[in-house]
């Protein structure tokens, strides 16, 4: 779809909005099959490089009006959370709370969808992302958006079982529905298989983006060395 097809989709009042997913990167709370790979605080420094690398993708969406972004971040109470977002010119953040993934996401949804319901704003779509992603581009942001105003749910599957992306219609929103946060095996392999499988069942009009591979492991982390587009290098991280 064209950019200015997009553009003119988002304007200001029913712009859709992508929560950013990220967890503090203190060491020893983050990160941890990494860790015990390469260090808890070659770790950490890694998972600051992908919170920020992730932020600046999704920046380059909201610079271009086609989304509203939001970081909702783990780790880390609120008042700490504002001052780093200040420091990191985040103008939205929330903490993601207590419970599984399943219970979190299912938070961010209701709470950014009551925000834009307080702001008057026109009901729109949400997406959430994780951000252990090196290879995301703001390319996959705006193809996820745009089958986003074609579909129900938009998933992007991760290799692990799981997925980076996952977003919801306002159709979805308004009430929330359950099903995609009940029911599901999370922190196992089985999340996307399952993911679908309720979609299925609920008659949800659904569509998969590409298949991405999470950060977690040295493995992971090895195509990675030296790439320019992510700048990790072996002598930076003393692996």
């Amino acid at each position: 779809m064209a950019r200015g097809t997009l553009n003119s989709m988002s304007n200001k009042n029913n712009k859709p909005t992508i929560v950013l997913m990220t967890r503090w990167h203190a060491t020893y709370r983050c990160k941890s099959r990494l860790s015990n790979d390469i260090g808890a605080l070659n770790a950490s420094k890694i998972q600051e490089k992908l919170t920020n690398h992730t932020i600046k993708v999704a920046k380059k969406i909201q610079r271009e009006g086609l989304a509203d972004i939001k970081v909702a971040i783990d780790g880390m109470g609120i008042q700490a959370a504002k001052k780093w977002a200040l420091k990191n010119k985040v103008q939205k953040v929330a903490t993601q709370g207590p419970g599984n993934l399943g219970t979190k996401m299912k938070r961010q949804f209701l709470k950014t969808h009551s925000e834009k319901n307080i702001l008057k704003k026109i009901p729109s779509s949400i997406l959430l992302i994780g951000t252990d992603l090196p290879s995301i581009s703001h390319f996959d942001l705006i193809e996820a958006i745009q089958l986003l105003s074609q579909k129900e749910m938009v998933i992007g599957p991760s290799t692990d079982g799981g997925y980076w992306l996952i977003g919801l219609s306002n159709k979805l929103l308004n009430p929330i529905c359950s099903w995609p946060f009940s029911g599901i095996s999370w922190g196992s392999n089985k999340v996307l298989k399952e993911t679908i499988r309720l979609a299925s069942l609920n008659q949800i009009n659904y569509q998969l983006l590409q298949t991405k591979n999470d950060l977690d492991t040295i493995l992971d982390l090895s195509p990675w060395l030296d790439k320019k587009s992510f700048q990790l290098s072996a002598s930076s991280y003393q692996l």
